[in-house]
């Protein structure tokens, strides 16, 4: 994203990326309403929807024998009022298709990163292998956006904050059927936290484990774990015998941290590789959506005249950091008031007065769609497009 704005402002960039394609499975796949405002303001949004994807304005929980929304998209005063599930590949795939419309923008597919090169204390641009041998990229300024893994972070020697997080969550697949519910479901269940996103034809589904579990969890065997599927998702059990090994189960331990500063002379990191955040309300991909428009704001001018600055890096992180303590702080609240305690418990679950708020007043349910649908400082484009290459 970032590079496609710098493109559109008339910058030349080069984007790298490790795989030949952008096929991953269990990526971030919610697009919030801010990120379908930043498409609407750039003029792609009626083009973007006609990608194969799944409209939600409400998201629903169970806790218990309580059922609750825990937002409601409606009532949001944007152009677009729900989420889009959208594979992560179609978007990208998306992105790298617009941005090529711009002769300055250019992508290296299969080129991974693997060090960054310095001059005088200046990362001055780097180093990739790649399937024609090793690459090395000049640049007047290196940009992290390469996930919680991030080698531009770790090579630039940036001091990253842990927060820690007692989860992690196994993502699979299951068929999903004409007559299966449309919208995305929670279920708290006592000592289990199970998702369900509906993906067209199939369902994504999460099974929230205590950090460091897996292994306990596998112990007990397979087919327990099937049962335990099989009880939070009752429509779908005649379908966990889809899961014939643990191979199609996917582990994602999760990590909360946040870099100290998220830059150095030369280098800037953005998204999971500044932030790593939680899964807790799908906002990751749209925190990092929104630092790359800030970023394409701020840096966009200095970049085509040549007077990129510290301020500039810094700016960008003053602009993007409270937004993102905020964030990672209310993740944080959940994950220790709410999940934690669910996947302790042994006894008979009782909600807590959030969950009975939002079940009960649907004023209350304004507060989370603001949240997880804007953000806490929604961004806009500021900059002015390039001519493009018909």
């Amino acid at each position: 994203m970032l590079g496609f704005l710098l493109a559109r402002a008339g910058v030349s960039v080069v984007v790298l990326e490790k795989h030949v394609d952008f096929l991953r499975d269990f990526r971030g796949d919610t697009l919030h309403p801010s990120t379908l405002e930043i498409m609407d303001e750039l003029g792609l949004l009626e083009r973007f929807l006609r990608l194969p994807h799944q409209p939600v304005a409400r998201l629903k929980g169970r806790f218990g024998d309580l059922e609750f929304t825990v937002a409601d998209f409606s009532t949001l005063p944007t152009r677009c009022r729900f989420v889009a599930f959208m594979p992560q590949w179609d978007f990208l795939n998306f992105l790298s298709e617009e941005g090529r419309r711009y002769p300055v923008f250019h992508v290296r597919m299969n080129a991974e990163a693997t060090d960054l090169l310095e001059e005088g204390g200046r990362i001055i641009g780097l180093r990739a292998k790649t399937t024609d041998g090793a690459l090395e990229v000049r640049a007047d300024l290196v940009v992290g956006a390469d996930g919680r893994h991030s080698t531009v972070r770790a090579r630039a020697g940036l001091a990253v904050e842990e927060f820690g997080a007692p989860i992690d969550v196994l993502w699979f697949r299951l068929s999903r059927k004409p007559n299966d519910p449309a919208d995305p479901m929670g279920r708290f269940d006592t000592g289990r936290i199970f998702i369900m996103l509906n993906r067209g034809d199939y369902w994504q589904c999460g099974f929230v484990i205590a950090k460091g579990s897996l292994d306990q969890l596998q112990a007990k065997g397979l087919q327990s774990f099937r049962d335990s599927v099989a009880q939070l998702a009752l429509f779908a059990a005649d379908r966990v015998h889809e899961l014939e090994s643990w191979e199609p189960v996917k582990l994602l331990t999760v990590q909360v941290d946040r870099l100290r500063e998220w830059w150095r002379p030369g280098v800037l990191c953005i998204g999971d590789a500044a932030h790593a955040m939680s899964p807790v309300g799908g906002v990751g991909i749209n925190l990092a959506i929104q630092d790359a428009v800030a970023a394409a704001n701020r840096l966009a001018a200095p970049l085509n005249e040549d007077r990129l600055t510290l301020e500039d890096l810094r700016a960008v992180q003053i602009r993007r950091e409270w937004p993102t303590k905020m964030t990672q702080q209310a993740q944080l609240l959940i994950q220790n008031r709410v999940i934690k305690q669910v996947l302790s418990a042994s006894d008979r679950l009782s909600p807590p007065l959030l969950i009975k708020l939002l079940a009960l007043v649907p004023f209350f349910r304004r507060i989370p769609a603001r949240l997880i649908g804007l953000g806490f400082r929604p961004e806009h484009v500021r900059t002015t497009a390039a001519p493009v290459v018909r």
